[in-house]
């Protein structure tokens, strides 16, 4: 399989992927030219047919690289980058459907790396038990315990907030 063949392939999911680690569209976006990059160094030595998860490692790898470069720089404050905003005007079901993902992100954000990496890799991807392990180089019993315990956790958390809503 060629790099183009990969990309097409594996573009939007890989992106989204980086998009649901960085949680910033551009930082996704240069990760993800980071991810291709690095896959068509060692495309030729790599001979797995399971190049999907081969992939999510390089970009899982890729992240830490780049978190780990983040916490060395100074990040300006919001107010600073407020001043780029647009204020444009958008539809009430895009409205919806962005507060909707908000709290979603806002849930899996609420959880440790590694659940948070799992229920992500599983849920969202569709990886199995096996190929999230190897992307997360843990066994698969970790995986599992990581995956159900990220998910358990999301679940009380919206438990407690549908009864404290009943009590308002």
């Amino acid at each position: 399989m060629n790099l183009d063949d990969l990309y097409k392939s594996y573009f939007y999911d890989i992106y989204r992927f980086l998009l649901s680690l960085s949680h910033n569209h551009h930082t996704a976006e240069d990760l993800l030219q980071e991810t291709f990059y690095r896959a068509y160094l060692y495309l030729e030595n790599y001979q797995d047919e399971q190049v999907k998860s081969w992939l999510f490692t390089v970009a899982r790898n890729v992240f830490i690289d780049h978190y780990r470069k983040q916490k060395r720089t100074i990040i300006k404050d919001k107010p600073y980058f407020n001043q780029f905003e647009h204020d444009e005007k958008q539809p009430v079901d895009q409205l919806l459907l962005a507060e909707y993902l908000y709290e979603v992100i806002k849930d899996i954000n609420g959880l440790p790396d590694k659940q948070k990496q799992a229920v992500i890799l599983r849920d969202f991807h569709d990886f199995s038990y096996k190929e999230g392990a190897k992307v997360m180089n843990v066994s698969v019993a970790n995986f599992k315990v990581s995956l159900f315990r990220g998910r358990q956790a999301i679940r009380q958390r919206k438990e407690r907030q549908m009864t404290e809503g009943f009590k308002e």
